[in-house]
């Protein structure tokens, strides 16, 4: 394939994989966050602010919520396809949950699930640590839950700051 071609496929939001072109769909653009038309978040109906103190504040409760890695390992494989993404090594990517389980994410939507890069300066495991602090801060009842949710998907590497707890 000509550079020009492997161009015009690029312009058009499509990727050459084994002889055959496939349609990219999501962008990367928006890292550390995942693109907001793939994944805008989704939300555990489950969990709300009244619900709390026997769901996302109970040691433990996110075990029983997450879902298999067989059902997140295939969907990282083909959500990895879908950003583009020229690494392919499924080690290199956390399938995370975009609102955490911790705050009430959809355990198992393609909305709220992403191939996050384990590289970069803000990764998977920066993202755990707020997403702990925004937990604690709800069940503390210093922060409600719909305000650690909307600043999760705002932009998880501002959400403490802008809750004021950075």
């Amino acid at each position: 394939m000509t550079t020009v071609s492997a161009f015009a496929l690029a312009f058009a939001g499509l990727t050459l994989t084994t002889g055959t072109a496939h349609a990219q769909s999501c962008s990367q653009a928006y890292l550390p966050l995942p693109d907001p038309v793939c994944q805008p978040g989704d939300l555990n109906p489950d969990v709300t602010q009244s619900t709390i103190d026997s769901t996302i504040c109970v040691s433990g409760w996110t075990a029983t919520v997450r879902p298999s890695s067989s059902y997140t390992t295939a969907l990282k494989k083909k959500q990895i396809v879908e950003y583009g993404y020229t690494d392919t090594s499924t080690s290199d990517y956390e399938e995370d949950h975009f609102v955490p389980l911790e705050l009430g994410g959809a355990p198992k939507s393609e909305l709220n699930l992403w191939p996050e890069p384990e590289y970069g300066t803000k990764t998977a495991a920066n993202k755990d640590t707020v997403e702990n602090k925004l937990k604690k801060a709800v069940c503390a009842g210093t922060v409600s839950l719909s305000d650690a949710q909307d600043a999760i998907i705002t932009d998880w590497t501002t959400a403490l700051s802008s809750l004021g707890l950075g």
